[in-house]
């Protein structure tokens, strides 16, 4: 039985995590791994102490100071099923594995949102991918295509150039919205063309990925456009989907929590993090919000 489980390993979850081990609680963290969003991203301007690093070696620093702790991690698992039972919450996870805690913080993050055109799927590892930090390597001398004129679209398309000859950054609306900055890096860059009003409708190709399809939404007319990759970078979705009746969800299907302590509608269940329905998803935001619901989780563990 431990004192607390944390469910993730991004900033919310590893903040939580040297939180409660330096409040000595018997703490065990699950994690699919030490990635997750932030490590994805290209480059960071924005967490105090930093002037610029990149998302993967800011997680690494995140996950050296976590090891410094007497704290148990699983890497390589994901909860799958949260109970709650008489002693307090049980986990099942995907390795099935089951663990018992008085406490739990869901720091779950966030999935990549899905393209849901034909032959996504099938192509993913094979040409189609949501991680630009992970894979970009692989693409080489290669063209390819950004799906999504945000930040993220664009931060992906400027890492890329370190790989690609040509980047195509497909965005669905009359305009991007990625920062004056980022556009002005893509122009400078003399790889990146941008395609406005264009919707993907599907990815071809036969054992990996050739081309796109789109539609050009204000000229009515498809174009198929020869690439070897496809990057999709259109948003996320809050990883809830081992959650059921424990907690409430907004329209977003985010956790709502008690912004003061964290706490979800179950006595003992906290969530922190780009999960929740706190409105700033930013990595400072999440670690914060972490360190709270560790404290929090401390707190009700005094009381019981």
């Amino acid at each position: 039985m431990f004192d607390l489980i944390i469910i993730g390993g991004g900033p919310a979850g590893i903040t939580a995590g040297i939180y409660a081990a330096r409040k000595k609680l018997n703490t065990l963290l699950v994690t699919k791994d030490f990635i997750g969003q932030t490590g994805k991203a290209f480059h960071i301007e924005n967490y105090p102490g930093f002037e610029g690093i990149s998302g993967i070696e800011l997680m690494e620093k995140f996950r050296k100071q976590l090891e410094k702790f007497e704290i148990d991690i699983n890497q390589g698992e994901e909860a799958k099923e949260i109970k709650k039972v008489k002693e307090g919450f049980e986990i099942r996870t995907t390795q099935k594995d089951r663990y018992l805690a008085k406490s739990i913080i869901i720091a779950s993050g966030r999935d990549p949102r899905l393209l849901e055109v034909p032959r996504e799927k099938e192509f993913l590892g094979r040409g189609v991918s949501y991680c630009t930090t992970c894979d970009a390597p692989l693409f080489q001398d290669k063209t390819v295509a950004i799906i999504g004129g945000g930040n993220a679209g664009f931060e992906a398309a400027l890492e890329l150039t370190n790989y690609c000859p040509k980047i195509y950054i497909l965005e669905v609306s009359s305009k991007v919205g990625a920062d004056e900055i980022n556009q002005e890096r893509a122009k400078n860059s003399g790889k990146i063309e941008v395609i406005l009003n264009a919707k993907v409708k599907e990815i071809k190709g036969k054992e990996k990925v050739t081309s796109l399809i789109y539609e050009n939404l204000h000229k009515k007319e498809k174009k198929e456009l020869p690439v070897e990759g496809v990057f999709v970078e259109i948003g996320s979705i809050p990883a809830t989907g081992f959650l059921k009746d424990l907690v409430d969800f907004n329209e977003q299907d985010e956790i709502k929590i008690n912004p003061k302590t964290c706490e979800t509608k179950t006595p003992g269940l906290f969530a922190a993090g780009d999960v929740t329905d706190v409105k700033d998803k930013q990595i400072i935001v999440a670690a914060g919000e972490g360190a709270k619901a560790a404290l929090s989780a401390y707190e009700y563990l005094q009381k019981i």
